[in-house]
């Protein structure tokens, strides 16, 4: 029977962050945080149990001040493992996401409905709450409406796609990971918007050359959001708006800002949450 890694790494608060970025640039997927003393602890779970080692050693010399722990548990437990901790998490003031067997009754937001799974996004990270919380804002100024267009560009877990169709908006959702777009089925099912999004299994060259769209949101990494500046561009309509998230505030907004203003782009609109940034161009012109 297979097992999982269950890891804990304990932190002070002063480094918290830079410890979330590690990890998120190590794991694809969510974990738990909550105060320990005057820090943090972060508890995630791994099938790769040689990468999960690795990992701790890394993590143990790049912060020699943590505590370190690990343990097996078996994988037929891993819901049982979410429920441990998985609460809802609000996404600024439009969307809160909830675990399947959990709803507190909230009626002042969208609700989207996530199940955990070990690779994919649950929306705790701030790159997907940074996200939705501006897919919140746009549609509350106006500038995304029902019967609008998006392509989700590295759906994951399918999260800023159901939010747009909670919306009213259509559109399509691309992962370079067949299990993500397995995951984003399952989730776009449980939310009732099958009707409204599609998905298919690669990047923005699968789609046809002269479709565009109402709005693009790109939340990956910044490396590939610069390559596929040229690629990514011209997929916005006239009028549209592009939201690209995955970026690190301090060390690559600047560049990748720059990437898009050399091909006609002004300043974007940044948005911060912790050491993550979204940067926003809207109404963009030909």
């Amino acid at each position: 029977m297979s097992t999982l890694l269950k890891i804990e790494f304990t932190i002070p608060e002063q480094v918290a962050d830079e410890a979330g970025v590690f990890i998120a640039s190590k794991v694809p997927h969510g974990w738990e945080e909550t105060p320990a003393g005057d820090g943090r602890k972060f508890t995630l779970y791994l099938e790769d149990h040689p990468l999960g080692h690795e990992m701790v050693k890394e993590f143990q010399a790049r912060f020699p001040e943590s505590d370190v722990t690990w343990s097996e548990r078996e994988s037929e437990d891993w819901a049982m493992a979410w429920k441990d901790f998985f609460v809802p998490v609000n996404c600024g003031e439009s969307f809160r996401i909830y675990p399947p067997w959990l709803d507190d009754g909230d009626s002042e937001h969208t609700h989207i409905v996530i199940e955990p799974k070990m690779a994919f996004g649950t929306g705790h990270h701030p790159t997907t709450s940074l996200c939705l919380a501006t897919i919140g804002r746009l549609a509350q100024a106006g500038t995304i409406a029902k019967g609008q267009t998006f392509l989700d560009l590295g759906t994951g877990s399918g999260i800023l796609g159901i939010g747009l169709s909670k919306l009213g908006l259509t559109g399509i959702g691309l992962d370079i990971d067949p299990q993500a777009v397995v995951c984003a089925v399952e989730n776009l099912e449980a939310n009732g918007v099958s009707g409204s999004m599609s998905l298919a299994v690669g990047s923005i060259d699968c789609v046809e050359q002269d479709r565009t769209f109402d709005l693009v949101v790109a939340n990956i990494l910044s490396g590939p959001l610069i390559e596929m500046a040229g690629e990514i561009l011209p997929r916005v309509r006239p009028g549209g708006s592009l939201v690209l998230s995955g970026i690190l505030a301090d060390k690559q907004s600047d560049a990748v800002a720059e990437a898009y203003a050399r091909r006609g782009l002004g300043e974007p609109q940044r948005f911060v949450e912790g050491e993550w940034i979204c940067l926003v161009w809207e109404n963009l012109r030909d």
